[in-house]
């Protein structure tokens, strides 16, 4: 799920121009802001001044475009030029192409700012109802200008979603251990079995995870980390758990299991609910660490780097409810 913090338009896909050593576009491109400084006044001197070349270099510059398309752009008539025909219609062309050149510019330009660039943040859905909001007003309140691109998905999809370079910062667990990662532990939470209310264990405080062996278990799917954590938790209890209903999100689990329908492993929640008891599992290895990750291989943009460094600083400020 993925969440834009701007009204700004999401820039359709741009039609791609062939690039081989024989194409127009790798052959003209070179050229086209020297021919447009000519055309524009129709004057190499004033042209050549405006760009800081010499004349002659420019003449030949427009010169070879002429040869490279075949057709005259540029009339000489004795010490003037005139733009022919087929001069005003590539003119257009390229004051377009250079135009959006410019916007082009300009956009990489503000994604990069520190101080208003943009930063794609991708983080478990579990940390969308305190932890990411709270980290996200504080940083704001500081730097108001920066917008956000908000991910919220599991933690295989949002590694590869940062390793190909559409998330700059990712807030998962359980941390991962790769060399073209950078993981920064941000803090751990103990996990609980959860049961309904009229569930044969609702009074107990503590539970040994071998005494829902035989319960059916309703869990996030394949993919998530807390899946992994909680098929091992079931390995080490010696069974594996029987899933009968798999989600996305943790709140939904929560629902089925106050309606009967299985028991889970979840972190504590955000908001304690009436339907549902939160039992803590004896197990010392019942808990999930939060980390942190970026790229170790690819640098991270101004922006990006300001809101990693914010919330390392509020990682022992975090509501994890542990």
């Amino acid at each position: 799920m993925t969440y834009e913090a701007s009204s700004e338009p999401v820039p359709l896909p741009a039609e791609q121009a062939e690039l081989s050593p024989t194409s127009p576009a790798s052959r003209l491109s070179p050229l086209l802001a020297q021919f447009a400084a000519v055309a524009r006044g129709e004057h190499v001197t004033r042209a050549a001044a405006e760009l800081g070349m010499p004349q002659p270099t420019l003449s030949r510059a427009v010169a070879r475009l002429e040869a490279e398309l075949g057709v005259v752009l540029l009339a000489r008539e004795g010490r003037t030029i005139r733009l022919t025909r087929a001069g005003r219609i590539f003119l257009a062309s390229t004051e377009r192409a250079l135009a959006e050149l410019e916007r082009g510019a300009d956009a990489a330009r503000a994604e990069a700012d520190p101080t208003g660039g943009r930063v794609a943040f991708g983080f478990l859905h579990t940390m969308g109802t305190e932890a990411v909001p709270m980290l996200l007003r504080g940083f704001r309140a500081q730097l108001p200008r920066v917008r956000f691109q908000l991910v919220q998905s599991y933690t295989d999809e949002m590694l590869a979603r940062l390793r190909e370079g559409e998330l700059d910062l990712c807030l998962l667990s359980p941390r991962p251990d790769a060399p073209d990662l950078t993981a920064r532990r941000m803090g751990e939470q103990r996990l609980r079995l959860v049961v309904s209310v009229d569930h044969r264990l609702a009074g107990r405080r503590r539970v040994r995870l071998e005494e829902v062996a035989e319960d059916p278990f309703v869990g996030l799917e394949p993919g998530y980390g807390l899946r992994r954590i909680t098929d091992a938790l079931c390995a080490q209890a010696g069974f594996t758990p029987r899933i009968s209903f798999e989600g996305e999100e943790a709140e939904t689990l929560r629902g089925l299991v106050a309606a009967g329908l299985g028991v889970a492993v979840l972190p504590p929640a955000s908001v304690p609910r009436r339907d549902v008891v939160e039992l803590a599992i004896t197990s010392p290895t019942a808990r999930r660490e939060l980390a942190l990750v970026w790229s170790s291989v690819r640098p991270l943009p101004p922006p990006a780097v300001a809101f990693r460094d914010y919330v390392l600083s509020e990682k022992d400020r975090l509501p994890l409810h542990s």
